[in-house]
């Protein structure tokens, strides 16, 4: 019953949150996720995280029964969603019930007494799933947490507890695309189960990281450049994929309250028209699988379908649809 009405709630255009919350709740169901709350942080200005994830959340709730919470930055009048408003994510309070927090914010100066959300998470020791610009997550000024800021010098949130910060465009961006390419004997792990070697693919570019990744990171996935954004493209020759760049990657972090480590699950993909490739969706949904602990019930090949419209816009610097409200996502 409770899912009928949610559904009713859905085809209705209607928000699941009570009237006036900036950000959308999926109540989840029947399916392995029941009973377990996933956290969507979004914020950034370029690669439209404010429709990725939406869309993700609404894979992991109609397909596998995942509560869903996507949080928003938020214009100053409260209700409508704008990505270059840096100092506002309302909602972060939901991150004490959540038992994964994915994570895809870009250079965040966040008020305090919303940051302390997200370092009460991390220091619980509960698991992280980062995408993208998540490298580079907070740019804090004057903060307490100001060990998150992405420059920091052990490489603040990012490189501490996603495994990197940001370095570098190493593909050229805009022009060339990515293939994922399996890192040698990582082709059985359980968040590439389900997709063939090469079936990842999207039309952002590759990311520099540092070479070793920190601590226990084990690269799953090689980031070949492309020559165009097409996914038929051609790899380019030469120095940019001799050697490849990781772009995902597992690792675990430690938290310091509760002293135990918890999986994380990091790629510098996901931008919302990455999603338009299958074989990405299915990467980060079983990679939040993975990090859940919930390997064992990862299927042969996860049902990713696409819920609802989506029409992804193009990556760009104030390309975002204006005047959007959360609601208006769940249709």
């Amino acid at each position: 019953m409770k899912r009928l009405i949610a559904t009713l709630f859905l085809l209705a255009g209607a928000t699941l949150a009570p009237a006036g919350d900036p950000w959308i709740e999926l109540p989840g169901g029947d399916g392995i996720g029941k009973g377990k709350h996933i956290v969507f942080v979004s914020g950034d200005e370029e690669y439209r995280s404010e429709e990725a994830l939406p869309q993700l959340a609404k894979i992991l709730d109609k397909h596998h029964g995942f509560r869903c919470t996507v949080l928003f930055a938020i214009d100053k009048d409260g209700a409508t969603i704008n990505p270059q408003v840096t100092d506002n994510i309302p909602g972060l309070e939901a991150l004490k019930s959540a038992d994964l927090m994915v994570i895809f914010t870009r250079f965040r100066n966040l008020p305090d007494e919303q940051m302390k959300h997200v370092v009460d998470y991390v220091n619980a020791g509960k698991p992280i799933v980062g995408l993208r610009t998540a490298t580079h997550a907070f740019n804090l000024k004057n903060s307490q947490y100001q060990d998150y800021h992405w420059a920091n010098k052990d490489g603040g949130f990012g490189r501490k507890f996603l495994g990197e910060t940001w370095v570098a465009h190493h593909g050229h961006h805009g022009k060339e695309g990515t293939r994922g390419r399996f890192a040698p004997g990582q082709e059985k792990h359980p968040i590439l189960k389900g997709i063939k070697d090469g079936e990842i693919f999207g039309t952002t570019d590759v990311y520099t990281v540092k070479l070793p990744l920190p601590g226990d990171s084990q690269p799953l996935v090689m980031g070949e450049v492309t020559e165009t954004l097409k996914d038929d493209s051609k790899a380019v020759s030469g120095k940019k994929n001799e050697p490849m760049m990781p772009v995902a990657w597992t690792k675990t972090h430690e938290g310091s309250t509760a002293g135990k480590k918890a999986r994380v699950f990091t790629t510098t993909m996901g931008a919302s028209e990455d999603l338009l490739s299958e074989g990405t969706r299915r990467m980060i949904v079983n990679g939040c699988l993975w990090a859940l602990g919930m390997e064992a019930k990862i299927p042969d090949k996860t049902n990713v379908e696409i819920v609802g419209v989506f029409k992804p816009l193009p990556f760009k610097f104030g390309g975002h649809k204006k005047g959007v409200k959360p609601a208006d996502l769940l249709k």
